[in-house]
């Protein structure tokens, strides 16, 4: 990149500023050697580092990311054989691998509950440090302290025991009352790191000793007494021996963390990346910062950019480049904002290609620049005898030499310093040279030409800074599509230039210009009308789709509710079916042990009463939850009519009602009279009547599974008993239609006698009606496979789908006779063995399709 124009637009400013989030000096020196990026994927991936970080910050964690001091010049201390790291070196490595743990562990805890997928993939890349975190700290304490290790422990034993025996030696002369008037202090002082005492120069004979100083005035000198000299010696002494015991671990300590080399390199970087991406997030939290979107192929869009530097004085800006059009002037004012939009621009696209946050707002999209170049500011310079204008003209040559389609080109002032025709020539010229390389392009100028060229170039959009004509001042705003006026009069009258100046300087403006001045007016106003609309507009489509996205809710809402009511009800019954089918077994069984007595009886129809009771208590609570359903789809709908503004009628629709658990049980009840009647004869020669069709005794109906039936008698309003067939059952009215009504005439009774019969042992097996369990012992083959049809045919009649065959085990002829048959029959779902309980492999369960 061009660090020159970087320089110029603020990118290492900005750049120091975030790196003061690093919380290591590692960290921190990574960060500031960081410059754009050129590659999309590395771009994206510190980007979506950044934002997993900020799903855990916005939780209300920490940075686990804690401070370290560097540890990469420590690498050539540990390889080196001999060397040894001192007692802060081993520190800094405690803080690293501290460091480490803390990401580790922080990351680890949350990131299935906050998607931290990338930060996950990091943190496995690191490597395992246990063995170098117990050397570390076997040694040091967590605040980089020597342990009390027992080889250290003893030699600091006996100097401790050592400065006792002197302070008791120093306090023996300093409250000896004899000794008052020979010292000038009752207090030992330090010399040379021994302890003595200040003795009066006349009397120091008094105390026999070694004088290790005397004072500028030669009345004190400084006496170490006899009894202490050799105490203070063997001090020396151990002190040393402690010193050189601490090297010696030290050492050793340096020497074993050599395997450890490789770990450090690996982890250093990855937490450093740590590091920088916290960091920029953290910063980019602390101004209010999004992430931009990579634009691709569609144009460049800044919405709501704010330049950094400017902190709360920032008027937000937006950018809109259009599609085919890659090169945008800016006229206005001065003093308007022209070059800080410029700057802002070029600045919040290199600190995204840098993956750091921008301040913008959502939705904004930048591409990816292989260079940026800008002609901004002054570039007089006496020493390369440069003038205003050599030097915009040096910079400007530089650009278009270099200029590529993705290049970014900043010319602030474009042919000003010079003949304004010859300025403008050259403006438009150097326009067309770029627009041919198809670089993105940015100008700011005052010349009426330009904005001409802007309107009528294809490639081009024309956009202004805002300018306010009550209070002659600007107000920053950049607008898009539309050329700005100069007020150069306007902004020369309000900084003091004499008012007859500025009359004069009015009478010399040409009537076109004025006539320009108009029209630009004109184009303004225009601007600001459309640019109202729009808003309001964009405002209705997002209250619309807002409130389709409610809709959408409640309707995902409502069909997860019915599929976990479908899902709990289908459960609830299939359970209750089970356990009745068991229960209805034991009985059959139980009638088929012996005589039929009349406990027996009262026990089967105590069950029948019983099961009819939870059925309809099951269908009571299925009945009560379609209501409540039906009510919340009515509410649901005024709602829903009520947001869209229209009057809808509640819908009539009505959930199916599938065939209750009460009436299945009518069709499976054993041993149990069902009262019903026989269908008439169906007279189709006679033809319908014209009459309407009404529910009364008589009718034909056709229930909702396509059953048709017979009206019998209206049990309530609104619940009928209907035959099937052989079947009768209760039915509610809204659940069947009408196919034909009564003939009273011709109407006969109907009977039925629906039962299941329960075999003994002397039954031939022959039933008129299926049976739960069909015995076959004591049949011969052919006998049993003709009884074992029949009970098929019989079962596929009546829709019964379950049942069971007692052959028993003899010498296996029945049971290889029934499960042959059963392999070939092709209404035969599935049959297995009984379980042990139950009979084992004398019975076989079969399931009909």
């Amino acid at each position: 990149m061009n660090t020159k124009t970087l320089q110029e637009i603020d990118y290492y400013r900005i750049r120091e500023e975030i790196a003061g989030y690093c919380v290591s000096a590692e960290g921190r020196q990574k960060l500031l050697e960081r410059e754009p990026l050129r590659k999309t994927e590395e771009i994206e991936n510190l980007k979506n580092l950044s934002r997993e970080w900020s799903l855990f910050f916005s939780a209300g964690r920490a940075t686990p990311v804690s401070s370290w001091e560097p540890v990469h010049p420590l690498l050539a201390v540990i390889k080196a054989r001999g060397a040894a790291l001192s007692l802060e070196q081993v520190h800094y490595l405690g803080q690293f691998v501290t460091s480490i743990n803390s990401v580790k562990k922080a990351v680890q805890l949350h990131a299935q509950e906050l998607s931290l997928n990338l930060l996950g993939q990091k943190v496995a890349e690191l490597p395992d440090i246990s063995d170098m975190e117990k050397k570390i700290f076997r040694i040091i304490t967590p605040d980089g302290e020597m342990r009390e290790l027992p080889e250290i422990a003893a030699i600091r034993k006996q100097i401790a025991s050592l400065n006792a025996k002197i302070r008791t030696v120093m306090q023996s002369f300093t409250s000896d009352q004899k000794l008052s008037d020979v010292l000038q202090s009752n207090i030992p002082v330090l010399r040379n790191g021994r302890q003595v005492l200040a003795v009066k120069a006349s009397l120091q004979n008094r105390i026999p000793g070694i004088v290790h100083e005397v004072s500028q005035t030669a009345q004190t000198v400084y006496v170490e007494p006899e009894e202490a000299v050799l105490c203070s010696n063997e001090l020396i002494q151990k002190e040393f021996e402690l010193q050189a015991v601490i090297k010696k671990i030290l050492t050793e300590l340096t020497e074993s963390l050599q395997p450890s080399i490789p770990a450090i390199k690996q982890a250093l970087p990855i937490m450093c990346l740590f590091d920088t991406t916290q960091a920029a997030e953290r910063w980019g939290a602390s101004h209010s910062c999004t992430y931009a979107i990579e634009a691709g192929k569609e144009p460049p869009l800044l919405l709501k950019a704010r330049h950094p530097l400017l902190g709360d004085k920032a008027v937000p800006i937006d950018i809109r480049f259009m599609e085919g059009k890659r090169v945008l002037i800016i006229t206005g004012p001065n003093t308007g904002g022209k070059t800080v939009s410029l700057k802002t621009f070029a600045l919040l696209s290199m600190l995204n290609q840098s993956g750091f946050p921008i301040p913008a707002g959502e939705g904004t999209r930048l591409p990816v620049f292989s260079n940026v170049f800008a002609d901004i500011g002054d570039d007089q310079s006496l020493d390369q005898s440069l003038s205003t204008f050599s030097g915009h003209m040096k910079n400007i040559a530089q650009a278009v030499n270099s200029a590529k389609a993705d290049t970014l080109i900043l010319l602030d002032e474009l042919g000003s310093g010079t003949d304004p025709q010859e300025g403008t020539a050259i403006s438009m010229a150097v326009l067309d040279e770029l627009i041919k390389k198809q670089s993105f392009v940015l100008v700011t100028t005052h010349q009426g030409i330009l904005k001409n060229y802007g309107y009528t170039n294809p490639c081009c959009i024309n956009a202004s800074v805002e300018f306010n004509q009550d209070t002659l001042s600007p107000s920053y705003h950049l607008l898009m599509g539309v050329p700005g006026e100069s007020h150069a009069l306007d902004i020369a009258q309000k900084s003091g230039l004499p008012s007859g100046i500025c009359r004069a300087a009015r009478t010399y403006i040409a009537t076109e210009q004025a006539d320009v001045s108009a029209l630009i007016r004109g184009l303004n106003r225009k601007h600001v009308e459309l640019n109202k609309i729009q808003k309001e507009a964009e405002a209705r489509a997002a209250e619309a789709q807002q409130k389709l996205d409610k809709l959408k809710e409640r309707e995902l809402e409502i069909r997860r509710r019915e599929a976990d009511l479908k899902k709990g009800k289908q459960q609830e019954l299939n359970d209750f079916l089970i356990h009745s089918r068991r229960q209805l077994e034991n009985l059959v069984r139980t009638l088929k042990e012996g005589e039929i007595t009349r406990e027996k009886t009262l026990s089967v129809k105590q069950f029948i009463a019983d099961l009819t009771e939870d059925t309809m208590r099951l269908d009571a609570k299925v009945e009560a939850e379609e209501e409540r359903l039906a009510r919340d789809e009515q509410k649901f709908a005024e709602e829903k009519a009520k947001n869209a503004g229209k009057h809808l009628t509640g819908s009539n629709k009505k959930t199916k009602k599938k065939m209750s658990n009460a009436e299945a049980l009518k069709y499976a009840t054993s041993n149990a009279e069902i009262a019903s009647q026989t269908l008439p004869e169906n007279k189709s020669q006679k033809a319908v009547s014209a009459a309407p069709l009404t529910f009364q005794p008589g009718a034909l109906v056709k229930a909702g599974s396509g059953s048709e039936g017979v009206l019998l008698e209206q049990v309530k309003k609104g619940l009928w008993q209907v035959q099937f067939g052989s079947i009768k059952m209760q039915m509610k009215e809204k659940d069947l239609r009408l196919i034909q009504g009564a003939d009273t005439e011709n109407q006969l009774p109907l009977k039925a006698d629906v039962s299941i019969e329960l075999a003994d042992s002397n039954s031939n097996g022959i039933y008129e009606r299926p049976v739960f369990e069909l015995r076959l012992l004591g049949m011969r083959a052919d006998e049993a496979v003709h009884a074992l049809e029949r009970q098929i045919d019989l079962c596929v009649l009546h829709n019964f789908p379950h049942f069971s065959v007692i052959h028993g085990k003899g010498d296996g002829v029945l049971m290889q006779a029934v499960s042959d048959y059963l392999s070939h029959c092709p209404v035969v779902a599935e049959f297995s063995k009984a379980p042990a309980e139950d009979g084992g492999a004398g019975k076989t369960y079969v399931t009909l399709k």
